[in-house]
């Protein structure tokens, strides 16, 4: 409902609670969905039916109406959505016919990942393309091919060329000082075989991600990711550089699987088990290869070739921060307890971090390589 109509309701829901105390009762609720039920999208209406039929104390609140009307659902909406015992009436999103090519796509991405019916059919309704995913399109295109393939004049460095070292991106631990190369690093990829899987994988599970939870939201996991993935090299593998964008990647998509683990009854993407053994081999393969890439001869001794502790870094913020996001849809992280537990964890690794690299170098005495 526009933003005038809902304002225009504010007198009509006044009318049904003389006595000012921001409810109305479900009966009232009724009956001004029957007078204004049409300027509603049916799936909205249907939701908004749900909410009066499960909510047990006979009211609701007025302002669970306001955040529903703003796309902004209350913990108190979703509980009381969620312990009804109301059957959708309509038929499911997937039987739906008759759908545009976009609209198609749209559904398919719902399903991909969203494991509530409710929510599918509240993406399907609220979703308009304004704005792109343009985060993860930004990062996959101008990052990695505009970078690599015009400053560099090739799209990819293997670890054997010379200026595989030599640039101002990747992180080098002669070089922690240098506090951008904490992030940089993504811009620099190991192979062919790296840059690609990691295409790959950003864009199949990044923009659909993207599309449905926000820019904000899938930017915070992803950098966070990589953030964690370089501290976590500079305090478990010292001695290493770092180079891709694996520690994002993986945090999405160690957050999309353990979604899809967590609610396997409800997810309804086609084949999921399946496509669930396929990502994991495809990780484990990537993994894989860079442990064993780790521990090969250094083309450049005696530095060594990339640690693969990022990947780990980025697993770890997917599981746990990557998941409250995903399972929070529509909701507000603030409400979250375990967000802010998951949070304070990542905020307290992160200080631990800054703090190792200032003085555990020195007091160690370890012997690092020398700066390219």
């Amino acid at each position: 409902m526009p933003d005038r109509d809902r304002h225009a309701q504010r007198p009509s829901c006044m009318q049904f609670d003389p006595d000012n105390t921001g409810y109305i009762s479900t009966e009232k609720f009724r009956s001004l969905l029957q007078r204004h039920g049409s300027e509603l999208d049916p799936h909205k209406l249907e939701v908004l039916l749900a909410l009066a039929d499960s909510n047990s104390e006979g009211r609701i609140c007025y302002q669970d109406f306001v955040n529903l009307m703003s796309n902004k659902r209350s913990n108190s909406f979703r509980q009381a959505i969620l312990q009804g015992n109301r059957r959708l009436c309509s038929k499911a999103l997937l039987e739906e016919t008759g759908l545009s090519l976009s609209q198609r796509l749209i559904r398919h991405v719902a399903y991909e990942t969203l494991p509530r019916e409710i929510d599918r059919k509240w993406y399907y309704d609220s979703y308009t393309c304004c704005p792109p995913p343009w985060f993860m399109i930004t990062i996959t295109i101008v990052a990695f091919f505009l970078y690599n393939g015009v400053v560099l004049d090739r799209f990819v460095l293997q670890v054997t060329h010379p200026l595989y070292l030599k640039n101002a991106l990747l992180y080098h631990p002669q070089l922690r000082a240098q506090a951008w190369r904490y992030l940089t690093y993504i811009f620099m990829h190991a192979g062919i075989e790296h840059l690609g899987l990691n295409v790959v994988l950003q864009l199949l599970v990044g923009v659909p991600l993207e599309m449905v939870h926000g820019a904000a939201r899938i930017s915070f996991v992803y950098v966070a990711g990589v953030v964690a993935g370089s501290l976590a090299v500079s305090v478990a593998d010292m001695t290493a550089p770092v180079v891709g964008s694996s520690g994002g990647v993986y945090a999405l998509v160690s957050a999309h699987l353990a979604n899809i683990v967590m609610n396997w009854s409800g997810m309804k993407c086609q084949f999921k088990l399946l496509r669930m053994a396929v990502a994991l081999i495809c990780m484990s393969f990537e993994f894989g290869r860079a442990v064993w890439l780790r521990f090969h001869p250094s083309a450049y001794p005696p530095c060594p070739h990339p640690s693969f502790m990022a990947h780990l870094g980025g697993v770890m913020v997917g599981i746990t921060l990557g998941v409250v996001i995903l399972r929070n849809y529509e909701q507000r992280l603030q409400d979250q307890t375990l967000w802010w537990i998951f949070l304070s964890i990542y905020l307290i690794f992160v200080l631990f971090a800054i703090f190792w690299n200032i003085f555990a170098y020195s007091l160690l005495d370890l012997k690092l390589p020398p700066p390219p």
